[in-house]
């Protein structure tokens, strides 16, 4: 394995705490994780980052193992420097932080956002796709032009998957998937209020709208269906919008709510009309984990993106607008 550099990678933006390793061949080595999952409600983020507190360790020693590696054969730490839960990131940045400190080895921060595309890349083979970024906190379309990734169009409320959570939620079936399961029992598609504004979607509206029409009657199961298209809709159309756009030949969907068959499909159909490809992302490589920081990682720590430990603050709210990507432009490390 020597003469490959390895990075390990750290994530804590949300209700996950993963631990990844890879390899500059592009080997995934170890992608392993711990999750918080509240019974009743939504992310609770000090309890959340309690949890991470807690399983850190043990995650970091499975990884290590499935790896078949030992801490000193690390070249570099990377950890999620956000967007995030800010007590869920600070839990991640310390640990990486006090690895970097007692390896020696340099520290970097990586942008969430970033490394679910990046993931999305290697694992796909796709050079310079466009991106639908989908997840429970984060909605946007997305393409590298002159450096980094561009937004395109992105949620102007809450995000497409915290819109299906929180109504799977509030009417008692709990989060995603539920409300994908349900909507396949569904007989009716009730109209609901769908907002797209040139490359913008709004999912408050129709949340509130679907939560008010279960208070008053109407089947779940049908809610689920005619909320579940809406939203898939909505993704599709400013998808496709960017597509024509740019007029790349290369669509990849990530994050978390990139499980979604129904999506997928929809994306599929889609794509296949403007003669591009779509290739899907593994599922353990779609919800947030440390493989994908330990690969984007490795790609900043190759090009010189490393951070001084006292200077390697956490940013909750950090876009994926604000990084450099040189490596895009390097088809040797792309």
């Amino acid at each position: 394995m020597r003469g490959e550099v390895i990075c390990l990678g750290i994530e804590s933006s949300a209700h996950t705490f993963g631990v990844g390793v890879a390899t500059s061949s592009g080997r995934i080595l170890a992608n392993e994780l711990a999750v918080y999952r509240p019974v009743d409600s939504g992310i609770h983020p000090r309890e959340a980052a309690q949890h991470h507190a807690s399983v850190a360790h043990e995650v970091l020693e499975r990884a290590l193992e499935r790896a078949g590696i030992g801490l000193r054969e690390v070249d570099a730490v990377a950890f999620t420097a956000g967007p995030g839960l800010g007590p869920c990131l600070r839990t991640g940045a310390t640990v990486a932080r006090a690895l970097a400190y007692r390896l020696n080895r340099p520290l970097v921060a990586v942008n969430h956002g970033v490394a679910h595309i990046e993931i999305g890349r290697l694992s796909t083979g796709f050079r310079d796709p466009v991106v639908l970024y989908v997840a429970g906190g984060n909605t946007l379309v997305t393409t590298h032009n002159a450096g980094r990734y561009r937004i395109l169009g992105e949620t102007l409320d809450i995000a497409a998957g915290n819109c299906l959570d929180a109504f799977g939620i509030k009417v008692g079936i709990g989060p995603m998937p539920a409300p994908e399961l349900l909507a396949s029992r569904g007989e009716r598609y009730v109209p609901l209020p769908m907002k797209v504004k040139g490359m913008d979607v709004s999912f408050s509206g129709l949340l509130t709208r679907a939560l008010s029409l279960a208070r008053t009657g109407h089947r779940v199961e049908d809610l689920c269906l005619s909320l579940t298209e809406a939203v898939y809709s909505m993704l599709t159309e400013v998808l496709e919008r960017a597509l024509a756009l740019t007029g790349k030949k290369e669509v990849l969907v990530v994050g978390g709510l990139a499980r979604s068959r129904r999506l997928s499909e929809m994306v599929s159909r889609m794509v296949g009309l403007h003669g591009a490809s779509f290739r899907q992302i593994p599922d353990d490589l779609l919800g947030d984990n440390g493989a994908m920081i330990a690969w984007t990682g490795l790609l900043m720590y190759l090009h010189g993106m490393t951070v001084p430990i006292e200077e390697s603050r956490v940013r909750p709210r950090y876009r994926i607008d604000e990084v450099e990507v040189p490596w895009m432009a390097d088809p040797s490390r792309s």
